[in-house]
């Protein structure tokens, strides 16, 4: 594909993912305050906890196919009748696995409640991979303005399903009927959208080949969300219900700046950088691009959260939830560097190395037992903190490895994105000195918001980095056109 057309294409492509996350997840988010609102942490703690099994088990239906099918230039219908075949069985097993064991969570975690909800939540096991097929041919084609309708419908629905169950006393169960419809509606609405339909063709063949790929990513998936879980059942177990709330509240805020965006910039890029996967040039420059446009944004985003989260957290869901105010704090110094993590692993992926990506993942969970033990044995705390040293040994191995393939070495890595950390440091300094204001918080949050932009926008155009002069290049056409809409 030439380079301008392929530009366009993933230009387009990055446009309707962005809308994807700022329409899907952020009406999800926007619910979520109003539901925290209206619900405890120790019910968000109850939904954390069957979270946990979901999570795995939905990385495990997927069964590292999908990254497979991506990947493949020439794939067949044959490819994905095998794969949804193979998606949908493994979810119906771990549906009635997850059923049947659930007696056994309840007990573990000393709720009995736990039991019923569980035996509910596994539906989504199974919904989920009814639409894993859909997915995958969209981001192949980098067709994510149909992704974005669906998520978008399915989001606000489930919403309003949520608040209206919560309003109605329901408690706990209002998130799990958000959780249920949306995942029913956004299965439903790619199913009318993409119309794949399968014809239950199942070829041995294939499955070998995507199997022979796919499987070192199914485990590397495996040992990586059953590794993220292991901070959640630590703190349910160890700790409480309602901490874990607190956590997964201030996790959440995190994720909306840090792993959406990821999520965001690896739908597109992982499609778009394999179609350049025999032009290591090309592959280069434009993989240099992604990470220095990715970092600006990301470090922006986080270290501005970190530093208004108690102005934030008071405002938009209440004094109640305060305590997640330090455990979001250090979360978004330990999750900035998550995309610098999730792209070097993608360059992995883009070279056929599932292999090395398996070997890393090892590795950096064997590294990641210290702060889980910490998190036993001395305090939550210490166990965020020690996430974010061994986030930066990670990041080390996934560099270390990924980098001679283009000969982008983590000096020249870290070289990109050295100005963008600095800037957005200082930005975040300002920001959490302004914390220590004798304002009322729900005047301070606005006048943070006002400064840290207005601050990094002003070191932007006078420096004038290659990725600010990316993202913005991008940016006016489309202020251009909605203001002369009006």
């Amino acid at each position: 594909m030439p380079e301008e057309s392929l530009k366009k294409q993933t230009v387009r492509g990055v446009g309707w993912s962005f809308a994807d996350s700022m329409l899907g997840q952020g009406i999800t988010f926007l619910v979520g305050l109003v539901l925290a609102r209206l619900l405890s942490p120790d019910e968000y703690g109850l939904i954390g906890i069957i979270m946990i099994f979901v999570t795995v088990f939905n990385a495990i239906v997927d069964s590292g196919f999908s990254s497979a099918l991506i990947r493949k230039n020439n794939a067949t219908d044959k490819d994905y009748n095998t794969m949804f075949l193979v998606n949908l069985a493994v979810s119906i097993f771990l549906f009635f696995a997850m059923y049947f064991a659930s007696p056994l969570i309840a007990q573990f975690f000393q709720r009995e409640e736990l039991t019923a909800l569980c035996r509910v939540m596994g539906v989504v096991v199974i919904l989920n991979a009814l639409s894993i097929v859909q997915n995958t041919v969209l981001t192949k084609r980098l067709d994510f303005k149909t992704k974005t309708k669906a998520s978008f419908i399915s989001s606000l629905i489930s919403g309003v399903v949520g608040v209206v169950m919560a309003y109605m006393g329901y408690g706990v169960w209002a998130l799990v009927g958000q959780q249920i419809s949306r995942q029913l509606l956004n299965t439903i609405c790619l199913w009318i959208f993409n119309r794949w339909f399968p014809n239950f063709n199942f070829s041995i063949e294939s499955f070998r080949e995507m199997w022979q790929f796919g499987w070192k990513m199914l485990a590397s998936s495996i040992i990586d969300q059953t590794w993220t879980q292991i901070y959640q059942v630590v703190i349910g177990k160890c700790y409480s219900p309602a901490t874990l709330g607190l956590y997964t509240r201030a996790h959440q805020f995190a994720d909306i700046c840090s792993r959406n965006l990821t999520a965001i910039v690896q739908r597109v890029s992982y499609p778009a950088l394999s179609m350049l996967q025999d032009d290591r040039v090309r592959l280069k420059n434009g993989y240099k691009k992604v990470i220095k446009v990715t970092m600006l944004v990301t470090f922006t985003l986080m270290l501005g959260l970190a530093g208004c989260a108690k102005s934030l957290i008071i405002v938009l869901i209440g004094e109640q939830w305060v305590e997640c105010v330090p455990m979001l704090q250090v979360i978004c110094f330990s999750m900035m560097f998550y995309p610098l993590h999730a792209l070097n692993l993608n360059m992995l992926q883009v070279q056929g190395r599932s292999d090395l990506f398996l070997k890393l993942e090892i590795i950096k969970k064997v590294i990641a037992i210290g702060p889980i033990l910490m998190g036993v044995f001395i305090g939550i705390y210490w166990m965020l903190i020690g996430s974010f040293f061994t986030g930066l040994m990670a990041y080390y191995l996934n560099a270390y490895y990924s980098g001679p393939f283009l000969k982008y070495s983590i000096k020249e890595q870290i070289m990109d994105f050295m100005p963008s950390l600095i800037m957005a440091l200082a930005m975040f300094a300002i920001l959490f000195g302004m914390s220590y204001l004798s304002l009322n918080h729900l005047a301070l949050l606005p006048v943070q918001i006002i400064v840290g932009a207005a601050f990094t926008l002003t070191v932007c155009e006078i420096r004038k980095p290659e990725e600010y002069m990316e993202i913005k290049s991008i940016a006016m056409p489309i202020i251009n056109n909605v203001i002369k809409r009006k």
